[in-house]
């Protein structure tokens, strides 16, 4: 408990300095705590008079990144000059140390208001994301095998086997065709270097929108799947790729993440052809609207409603919820629900046949050997998956012990999505051993 005393204030810890009511005095957590409380001094009690004659070093300050850094051998502040409680280039924000205390010099006071800054027109603003790469091997070839014809060409013409014209004309024909091979050749050869990746590992794929926050999330998302799916599994998956439907080859990837926006573009007529062609093979998209916190699947939602324009030109099956006898609620985990960061059951599937029956004596339905084609939901799952380089998640998931327990769901889930992908019906076919080599015997 805290009490507000004059400029200062006085807190209190519920436990007595030893083990009788509690360890909290001898874990390294209490340590963290009055730490804390060292350091929140506010500058609003600190004067330019208290602080007279002293001089402060920068213990830890704050870069431009929002990111602390120790402070190195920076020059040390005069009092006065930290009283103002104005950081600078002489003076960044962190922590100061000085005698026996040490002070916060905040950013921004509680009175600061925030504005976007309005810059000047012949100033460039740049994103923070990562520009690729420009290959320039192509161009270099191009201006080699360039010079090497205009010296042919030059010494044809020196030797009076070439006429004038002829030679201008021979000239530009061959620099547009040098120009615009190697560039294509370029192009091909990293295209088949990138389905040869895919091809040769398992490879999870998630859907480009546009939008490169959104990719990043979906990215990351797969890479935690992906981190799980090595750690629990024998499935050893190759790091996850972004993939552009009016370019790349889907083939090669048995499961393709798509996270709908409502300013997706639609893709074109060749697009879907690739991706009937795609579900026809086996393949699995699992449609992400990620709204289930706002709305039910089916409703009018903007992303619904972008949900249903995006998927007419496709050939999806009739759907259904999951029920219960699903395989993909056992294919690796045994599972009821199937949350993301948010938490719906209106998760969609291929219908099964009208016909399916229970076989006696077995807990679940003979259904089909396929691979449902589609799964739909918007329990927002690649933010649940998603980790950063060091296997950090990166977004939070419900609140306290129950939110973690929430993620470990999501994890599962879709630990047994890749596997329904790459294993089909096999639990189900498990399940029906015993009728299957009874059968045989007859």
């Amino acid at each position: 408990t805290r009490k507000r005393i004059g400029a200062g204030q006085v807190v209190l810890f519920h436990v007595t300095a030893n083990a009788d009511w509690s360890t909290l005095p001898l874990s390294g957590l209490f340590v963290t705590m009055l730490e804390r409380l060292s350091v929140s001094t506010r500058m609003s009690g600190i004067s330019a008079e208290d602080l007279a004659g002293t001089v402060w070093t920068a213990d830890q300050v704050l870069t431009a990144f929002g990111e602390i850094e120790y402070a190195g051998t920076l020059p040390g502040v005069a009092g006065e000059r930290l009283a103002e409680g104005a950081p600078g280039p002489d003076m960044p924000p962190g922590l100061y140390a000085g005698e026996d205390r040490r002070i916060a010099l905040n950013v921004a006071g509680p009175d600061t208001t925030l504005s976007a800054f309005a810059w000047p027109s012949d100033v460039p603003v740049l994103g923070l994301q990562v520009v690729d790469d420009t290959p320039l091997q192509g161009l270099f070839l191009s201006a080699a095998l360039l010079a090497l014809m205009i010296d042919v060409l030059a010494t044809l013409w020196l030797s009076g086997r070439l006429s004038g014209g002829r030679a201008a004309a021979t000239l530009l024909a061959l620099a547009i065709a040098l120009g615009a091979v190697p560039e294509a050749q370029a192009q091909e050869d990293a295209d088949i270097d990138k389905i040869l990746a895919a091809a040769s590992e398992v490879t999870l794929a998630y859907i480009v929108t546009g939008d490169p926050s959104l990719d990043r999330v979906s990215e990351a998302g797969l890479r935690g799947l992906s981190n799980v799916l090595f750690r629990r599994t024998s499935i050893e998956p190759a790091q996850p790729v972004a993939v552009d439907l009016e370019l790349d080859e889907l083939s090669v990837y048995p499961f393709l993440y798509w996270p709908v926006t409502v300013d997706q573009p639609r893709p074109s007529s060749d697009a879907y052809a690739r991706l009937n062609r795609y579900l026809r093979g086996g393949g699995l998209i699992l449609f992400d609207t990620r709204d289930a916190n706002t709305s039910a699947f089916g409703g009018t939602s903007p992303h619904g409603r972008k949900l249903q324009e995006l998927a007419l030109p496709l050939d999806v099956p009739p759907l259904e919820p999951i029920p219960s006898d699903h395989v993909l609620t056992r294919t690796f985990y045994l599972l009821q629900d199937f949350p993301g960061r948010h938490i719906s059951r209106d998760v969609w599937v291929e219908a099964a046949p009208a016909d399916a029956e229970r076989i006696e004596g077995m807990p679940f339905r003979n259904l089909n050997d396929n691979v449902t084609p589609v799964v739909i939901g918007g329990n927002d799952w690649a933010s649940a998956w998603a980790t950063d380089v060091s296997g950090v998640p990166m977004y939070p998931v419900g609140r306290g012990f129950a939110g973690e327990q929430q993620r470990e769901i999501a994890y599962r889930f879709g630990v047994n999505l890749i596997m329904h992908v790459l294993t089909g019906n096999y639990k189900s076919d498990q399940v029906h051993v015993p009728a299957l080599l009874d059968r045989l015997g007859q």
